[in-house]
C-alpha cells in the first residue's frame, strides 16, 4: 500500500477501492429499504387493512346487538322474528371475526388482550340478554334489570365495547404504521446515493487536476450509473407512494370516520331505547339526570362531529350525497328527541348543535 501510494496509478487504484465502499453501501441500503417498503405495502393489503376492517365490525356488532336486544325487550311477547335474527346475526359476526382477528394479530399484546376479554365476556352478556328476554315475556320487571346489567357489561363503562374499542384502535394503529412505512421516503438511501455521487465527482476532478486525463472512463461510468440509480430511486418512490397516499386520503381516513359514525349511531340508538327500558331508574353520578338520556345527548354530538368530518373528506358527489342525507337524518332525530316529552324523566340541558 505504501509503495502504491507513491505513484499516481497506485493512488488511483487505492482511490477506486475506497470509492467502492459508498457505492456498494448505497446499493445494499437501497435494497433493504425497498424490500421493507414492499413488505409494509403487502402487510397493508394482506393483514393490517383486513384486521382494521374486522376490528371495526367487531366494535360495531356488539353495539348493534345491544340495540336489537333492547328493541326486542321493549316489544316483549310481540318481538319480531327479524329483530331476533338481527341480534343473532350480530353475535355470530362477532364470534366469527374474533377467530379471524386472532389469526392476524401476530402476537400484538393489546390485540390479544382485547380478543381475550371479548371471548370471555361475550357468552356472559348473551346469557344476560336471554334472561332479560325470558323475564320480559313473562312481564317481570327483573328483565329490565338483566338487560341494563347486560348493557353495562357490553358498553362504554365496562368490558365488551372497551375491549372492542382497544382492538379497533390497535388494528387502526397497525394499519397506519404499515401505511406510513410503505410511503416513507428512503432518506438513508438517498443520502448515501448523494454521498456516493459527490465522491465520484470529486475523484474525477482530482484525476483531471493531477493527471493529463480529461475523463476517467471508469469513474465516469460509475458516476453515471450511481446518478441513474439515485434518480430512479427518487422518481420511482415518488410514483410508487402516490397510490398508498391516495388510498389513505380517499379511502382509509373516510372509512375510519364512517366506522366511528356508524358505531356512534348504534350506541345513541341503544341509549335512546334503554331510556324507555330503565324508565329513569339509572341516573348519572351526580344523581340529577337520567344516565341514558345524558349518554344519548353526548353520543349524538359525537355522531354529528363524525358526520361533519366525513362530509369534509368526501371528495365526489357519490360520497357527499349519502353523508348529507345522514346529516339531515341526524338533525331530524336529534330535534325530535329534544322536543319529546318524556314524563318522569329529568333530562340534561338542551345541548347546542349545528346541522351544517
Amino acid at each position: 500500500m505504501r509503495a502504491a501510494a507513491t505513484t499516481e496509478p497506485g493512488r488511483l487504484r487505492i482511490l477506486g477501492a475506497v470509492l467502492a465502499a459508498p457505492v456498494v453501501t448505497f446499493g445494499a441500503v437501497t435494497a433493504v429499504e425497498v424490500t421493507d417498503r414492499a413488505a409494509a405495502a403487502d402487510d397493508v393489503v394482506g393483514r393490517s387493512q383486513p384486521l382494521s376492517a374486522d376490528a371495526a365490525d367487531i366494535y360495531r356488532s356488539p353495539a348493534d346487538a345491544d340495540t336489537a336486544a333492547a328493541g326486542g325487550f321493549l316489544a316483549g311477547v310481540r318481538e319480531r322474528a327479524e329483530v331476533r335474527r338481527w341480534y343473532e346475526k350480530d353475535i355470530a359476526t362477532v364470534s366469527r371475526l374474533l377467530v379471524r382477528a386472532a389469526a392476524n394479530t401476530e402476537g400484538s399484546a393489546e390485540s390479544v388482550r382485547g380478543i381475550t376479554v371479548l371471548t370471555e365476556n361475550l357468552p356472559r352478556c348473551t346469557g344476560l340478554v336471554e334472561r332479560a328476554r325470558a323475564a320480559g315475556r313473562q312481564g317481570l320487571p327483573l328483565g329490565g334489570a338483566h338487560l341494563r346489567y347486560a348493557d353495562a357489561d357490553q358498553r362504554m363503562a365496562t368490558r365488551l365495547l372497551p375491549a372492542a374499542e382497544r382492538l379497533h384502535a390497535a388494528g387502526t394503529a397497525r394499519l397506519g404504521g404499515n401505511d406510513r412505512a410503505a410511503r416513507a421516503w428512503p432518506w438513508p438511501s438517498l443520502a448515501l446515493g448523494a454521498v456516493a455521487v459527490a465522491a465520484l465527482l470529486w475523484a474525477q476532478r482530482r484525476s483531471r487536476l493531477r493527471t493529463n486525463r480529461v475523463f476517467d472512463v471508469g469513474l465516469l461510468a460509475a458516476t453515471a450509473a450511481a446518478t441513474v440509480a439515485l434518480a430512479w430511486l427518487a422518481a420511482g418512490h415518488a410514483v410508487a407512494r402516490a397510490d398508498p397516499h391516495e388510498a389513505g386520503a380517499r379511502g382509509q381516513d373516510s372509512l375510519k370516520v364512517l366506522n366511528e359514525a356508524r358505531i356512534g349511531s348504534l350506541e345513541a340508538r341503544a341509549d335512546e331505547t334503554l331510556t324507555l327500558v330503565a324508565r329513569g331508574a339509572v341516573l348519572t353520578d351526580d344523581g340529577k339526570h337520567d344516565k341514558y338520556e345524558t349518554e344519548y345527548a353526548a353520543g349524538m354530538d359525537t355522531l354529528g362531529a363524525a358526520l361533519g368530518e366525513a362530509g369534509r373528506l368526501a371528495d365526489d358527489p357519490a360520497g357527499r350525497a349519502p353523508v348529507a342525507d345522514a346529516v339531515g337524518a341526524w338533525a331530524r332525530a336529534y330535534d325530535t328527541w329534544l322536543r319529546a316529552d318524556l314524563p318522569g324523566i329529568s333530562g340534561p340541558p338542551v345541548p347546542k348543535y349545528r346541522t351544517d
